[in-house]
């Protein structure tokens, strides 16, 4: 058994593969469990759980960065509410309107969006062959967001939860483009501390739900099942299995795995949720991810990728 936990942990393409699909069936089982769990203490559960479980493996590190941890609270703060606390939440409330494949769709437009946010924050500048590509990406999203209807472009008749994903697009974005302004602790002590602060941010917003929404106890062991789920794979499992594959292979040829994530949420929700696909999904991935291919393309031999995207797993 040893030895094929080594070998599986040798195995970076099998790795990456199962980190997409992972975080597909986070939007998966959201979509079946915001029923019966409000959003945001769907988010509380899913971070106290994952912190209660990773805290013993990162008190070594938390210990003995704790006075450069004092010292960043800020950006931690800013970084844990955009990424952790935030994005998740609103995804979850979205996909009380929407569906799992409109919203794994649109989150195939986040390295454009981090482009955006590079530039307007650090001046990191777009070649024209990146702006094609984000406004090839932009039809995309506006084909899923209208259902190829342009008609409702006009008349600003849109799904609230797709314009919910959107926001939600954008703050991870931001939270991706901070990233290189995180302060310079290891990574398990990076993600116990914004877990922590996430639980902290959640909690006024979970008894503002509780006064809303009747908080009732979920009485079903699916969803038990399901909020279990959200706590180990997408939380724990697949930042470690991306952190060890970014190790083996590192971030550039990594970060492609990411738009697996439609394609698994797509096969997913089909087969578990009975969502069926329409013809405007598939323009609206066509230009989504045509849009990002088009400013991923290298400037020669040996340039860099020019989109951006976040060496850090979404959350």
């Amino acid at each position: 058994m040893a030895s094929l936990l080594s070998w599986f942990w040798r195995q970076p393409y099998i790795l990456l593969t199962l980190t997409p699909l992972f975080w597909a069936g986070n939007a998966v089982i959201g979509r079946a469990v915001v029923g019966e769990v409000p959003p945001a203490m769907l988010s509380e559960i899913r971070w106290t759980g994952a912190l209660l479980i990773f805290l013993p493996f990162a008190w070594r590190e938390l210990k003995a960065e704790w006075p450069l941890i004092l010292r960043s609270l800020p950006m931690l703060a800013l970084l844990a509410f955009a990424g952790l606390t935030s994005f998740n939440t609103i995804l979850y409330w979205a996909l009380q309107y929407t569906t799992a494949i409109n919203t794994s769709l649109l989150q195939s437009a986040m390295p454009l969006v981090i482009g955006l946010w590079s530039l307007a924050l650090f001046a990191d500048p777009l070649r024209p062959i990146q702006v094609a590509g984000l406004a090839v990406s932009l039809l995309g999203v506006a084909a899923i967001i209208t259902q190829s209807e342009p008609e409702r472009l006009l008349a600003l008749d849109f799904n609230r939860g797709d314009i919910a994903m959107l926001v939600a697009v954008a703050l991870y974005a931001f939270y991706s483009a901070v990233l290189r302004k995180r302060p310079p602790i290891s990574g398990r002590s990076f993600l116990a501390v914004t877990m922590a602060m996430a639980v902290v941010m959640l909690a006024p917003v979970v008894a503002l739900e509780a006064a809303i929404r009747d908080p009732a106890v979920p009485d079903s062991p699916g969803i038990w099942l399901g909020i279990a789920y959200t706590i180990l794979f997408p939380s724990l499992l697949a930042y470690a299995f991306f952190t060890r594959g970014v190790e083996l292979i590192g971030a550039n040829r990594a970060g492609p795995f990411f738009h697996l994530i439609p394609l698994f949420a797509a096969i997913l929700a089909v087969v578990f949720l009975g969502e069926r696909l329409a013809l405007y999904h598939g323009i609206g991935a066509a230009f989504i991810l045509g849009g990002v291919a088009l400013a991923s393309r290298r400037r020669g031999a040996k340039g860099t990728p020019s989109a951006s995207s976040s060496a850090e797993p979404r959350t």
